[in-house]
């Protein structure tokens, strides 16, 4: 678990910077936006190279820039709205989570020392 994200009212979302290190970002390239499971919802954000050709490309609902400090903005499509949090957790390793809801997001509830990460 990397943190609780809030959406901006311009929907950008930050990703946490141990996430943005583990998982490669850089400043600039096009990421891959994935719709999240049925179950936990939310989005998932995946650099192309890895995401190219695997079985998640059936899941693709978009693309974003990584901006300046590791913002995003996730397109509408996502369903993402300013002021939600949303608990960024590592996925499959191909990209990274953002849940909406769900017993990871309610276990992570409990707990209160999980920060809460904005948009700088």
């Amino acid at each position: 678990m990397f943190g609780w994200c809030v959406a901006r009212p311009s929907n950008e979302i930050q990703i946490p910077l141990e996430a943005y290190i583990e998982y490669g970002f850089q400043q600039g390239e096009t990421a891959i936006v994935i719709c999240g499971s049925k179950r936990s919802g939310g989005i998932g954000i995946g650099r192309l190279e890895k995401l190219n050709d695997t079985v998640l490309q059936s899941h693709f609902v978009g693309q974003t820039t990584i901006g300046a400090d590791g913002r995003v903005a996730p397109p509408s499509i996502t369903g993402v709205q300013p002021g939600e949090r949303l608990l960024s957790v590592r996925g499959s390793g191909l990209a990274l989570s953002f849940l909406q809801r769900g017993p990871i997001c309610e276990e992570a509830l409990n707990h209160p020392e999980i920060e809460v990460i904005m948009v700088a």
